[in-house]
């Protein structure tokens, strides 16, 4: 069973992101060590031209494939990504160039060789390595982790990362999704643990992205990390009766 090959998806949002995409394929190209993956662009409604340049970059690159999202929101790009993956294992990966790949050699090892339905980086455990991440969100980020993290009774402290690899047939168990923002990677982890289903933890690195601006804004997004905590919360209780 160690030599089993198994397909790997990465499902990557991108938002007005033309001028990072071709150095995202470039890297994960030259750099990762699988021999069967995808990339699977979902446009979330870009007002630039990424989706020609991702177009353009199709005609010579098979293994690359674009979406448009239907429900504007990472939620909605992040399920349509899942709903048309063809790999048995899916990784989720930002389009900033902020996660490693030799990480993602490691998450697809340790889930096509290991008995486990996910692998959960975290950027805060001894061997993670973090370079520039912004203070206040550094701050920010640890207390709600260890909010979450007390609440759930769980050993995880970096739910809110989207980077994490799953089998296919676990994140469809998920579903329906209902974090519409960045909260869908706070979703998605929650329900695999309440749901009772393995996870693996590994320690990963994480370095903040040096082009384009980041999407993610803290106020905005109080109400709605605040909003999927709550829900998950519920139906984990509602899970036990």
């Amino acid at each position: 069973n160690k030599t089993n090959i198994m397909k790997l998806s990465i499902i990557i949002p991108v938002r007005n992101e033309k001028f990072l995409i071709k150095k995202i394929v470039d890297q994960l190209q030259s750099k990762l060590k699988i021999l069967s993956y995808e990339i699977i662009f979902i446009d979330d409604f870009s007002t630039d031209n990424t989706t020609e340049v991702i177009k353009e970059l199709i005609k010579t690159k098979p293994q690359i494939k674009i979406y448009n999202n239907k429900i504007k929101g990472l939620g909605g790009a992040i399920t349509k990504g899942i709903n048309d993956a063809t790999g048995e294992v899916i990784c989720i990966m930002m389009s900033d160039l902020s996660d490693s790949i030799n990480d993602l050699d490691k998450y697809y090892n340790i889930i096509k060789d290991e008995d486990v339905d996910a692998v959960f980086g975290s950027r805060f455990i001894e061997g993670s390595k973090v370079i520039d991440y912004p203070k206040k969100k550094l701050i920010l980020n640890r207390i709600f982790n260890l909010i979450t993290k007390l609440l759930f009774m769980s050993n995880y402290n970096d739910f809110t990362n989207a980077f994490k690899i799953y089998k296919k047939d676990a994140l469809l168990k998920t579903f329906p999704l209902v974090s519409e923002s960045f909260n869908i990677f706070l979703e998605l982890p929650l329900k695999i643990v309440s749901r009772k289903m393995k996870y693996k933890i590994i320690p990963i690195s994480w370095v903040n992205r040096k082009e384009g601006a980041s999407k993610f804004d803290i106020i905005e997004l109080r109400a709605k990390y605040l909003f999927t905590l709550i829900y998950c919360l519920l139906e984990k209780i509602l899970l036990k009766k």
